[in-house]
């Protein structure tokens, strides 16, 4: 793979950072489109979504080092270095939430329809910033023998090298391919404000689970090494998904 784009001198351009910055502003592209299009102030989107990408990058990264902390405690100033990969889904996804739900009331936004707006783009997002971890070699997959394994060579990959991987990055990034499709096809028959958001979030919290099996770089095990952190949030996620459906879709009969 290839972590770094090009050198200019001091100057390095990674792959990873690319990608991550296509993910944003094809998100914010898709959100500005969806909220003209149910007449929504495509403005106060547009700042909706940099305030959450603002908090979806610190809290994603606050939330990897904390369960990664014995990669950090020796040299703390590696937290900056982000463009060595490590941002943790869901930190950010909490981050971004709790920040949305303080700009949404302070502007008088519908919260369950901004929702609905934004949910889709998260998906694409996904889509497009895996394959920068998969360029970086983060977020690796466990050894395996399949016909479609991968081999990380590049001596800057964060993969081990010269074995082959399930590509984890890859699968992810079609997940989040597949989540947005499953979106884009619910907003024309959604039935009530929120089952689009709330959809993304039940069908995120699923495929992560499943797809944390796969993952072979550090996951922050729990209960005797059952569970991955993600999977414990993307457990309690699913549950949350589910009771709101139900309750929001009571309210709209």
């Amino acid at each position: 793979m290839y972590p770094v784009l090009f050198r200019i001198g001091p100057f390095v351009l990674h792959t990873y950072g690319v990608f991550v910055a296509m993910a944003f502003l094809s998100g914010i592209a898709l959100a500005l489109r969806e909220a003209r299009r149910v007449g929504e102030d495509a403005n106060k989107i547009l700042d909706l979504c940099f305030y959450m990408l603002v908090a979806a990058v610190l809290g994603s990264r606050i939330l990897y080092v904390l369960v990664n902390w014995s990669i950090f405690r020796h040299d703390p100033l590696e937290i900056l270095r982000i463009w060595h990969g490590g941002l943790v889904f869901y930190g950010g996804f909490i981050a971004a939430v709790i920040t949305a739900g303080w700009y949404i009331r302070r502007h008088g936004l519908p919260f369950l329809k901004t929702a609905d707006i934004i949910a889709p783009s998260i998906a694409f997002g996904q889509f497009v910033g895996r394959v920068g971890c998969f360029f970086a070699g983060c977020c690796y997959g466990k050894t395996c023998d399949l016909p479609w394994a991968v081999t990380f060579t590049h001596a800057e990959s964060l993969a081990p090298m010269a074995v082959p991987l399930h590509p984890t990055q890859i699968y992810s990034s079609l997940n989040g391919l597949f989540i947005f499709l499953v979106l884009v096809g619910l907003k024309g028959i959604k039935r009530f404000q929120g089952q689009v958001f709330w959809t993304y979030v039940l069908l995120y919290g699923v495929t992560r689970f499943i797809l944390e099996y796969f993952r072979g770089d550090e996951r922050g095990m729990f209960l005797q090494s059952t569970f991955s952190t993600s999977q414990i949030f993307g457990l309690i996620i699913v549950v949350i998904a589910i009771a709101m459906m139900i309750i929001l879709r009571r309210r709209s009969v």
